[in-house]
């Protein structure tokens, strides 16, 4: 196997604590998800939370991870669902269309999260629930998780999140 496979691009963090962190604030949004799922009785655990948990919290600094990334790429995930929910058959094919459609749309708008361009086969594998309300939940849940975040990183070992624009050279 070609070694330059094997080279990790993630850059080491120095301390131990911050990995930690990571991993609490990753369970403490899911744990929360899930209670609230057992309380309320709806589908608030969704698949797609997991990696969003990953991009918030372990790798905070992506561009991917940036709150008007994550909102925004479930929101237009959700929407390019919805559409093809309505307008098209209930097919394999359209899954496949619709997740190609979903990440397009999302890269053009510069929106991209990859988690979000799970949505249509999240919706296609739910048969108790209208794709309407699964993709709010799934806007909702992005918003809640995306706020918890920022909460989160401004705890020891503090973390700039989300990150500033940089400042604009006149």
């Amino acid at each position: 196997m070609p070694r330059h496979l094997l080279v990790r691009h993630e850059s080491r963090h120095p301390h131990l604590a911050a990995h930690v962190k990571a991993g609490v604030g990753a369970t403490v949004t899911i744990a929360a998800a899930g209670w609230l799922a057992g309380v309320t009785h709806l589908p608030l655990l969704l698949a797609p939370f997991g990696a969003s948990a990953v991009l918030l919290f372990a790798q905070a600094a992506s561009p991917l991870a940036q709150p008007v990334n994550v909102i925004g790429g479930y929101l237009l995930a959700g929407l390019v669902t919805l559409l093809a929910h309505m307008a098209l058959p209930a097919d394999w094919w359209v899954v496949g269309l619709t997740v190609g459609a979903a990440i397009t749309m999302m890269s053009l708008a510069r929106l991209t999260h990859p988690p979000a361009g799970a949505m249509p086969v999240v919706v296609a594998g739910s048969t108790t629930m209208p794709a309407l309300e699964l993709l709010a939940i799934a806007v909702a849940g992005a918003a809640v998780m995306t706020i918890y975040a920022a909460l989160h990183h401004r705890l020891p070992p503090r973390f700039d999140y989300p990150k500033r624009p940089a400042p604009m050279v006149s």
